[in-house]
């Protein structure tokens, strides 16, 4: 389990990365991206727990929080379709 610095981070820029394959950079401030990088983490690890093993430790918890915050972002991309803006 890394330590919450290193989730921090590592949860940030999965986050920022995420936002910016799913187009949601614009709107989003990097308290967001972090918050959505480690919930991102969460979702991850719950889908993929220990499928994604790369070698160094912080790349697999960084590919797993990616791979969780593009889900979460699909989910609030699908939620927010139905409201009016």
């Amino acid at each position: 389990m890394p330590g919450f610095l290193v989730m921090i981070i590592v949860g940030g820029i999965a986050g920022w990365l995420a936002s910016m394959v799913m187009a949601r950079d614009a709107s989003m401030g990097i308290l967001l991206n972090i918050v959505v990088g480690i919930i991102g983490g969460l979702i991850g690890g719950f889908l993929l727990g220990a499928y994604i093993n790369v070698g160094a430790e912080w790349i697999n918890y960084l590919i797993t929080a990616f791979i969780g915050a593009v889900v979460l972002l699909l989910i609030i991309n699908l939620v927010q379709r139905g409201r009016v803006r």
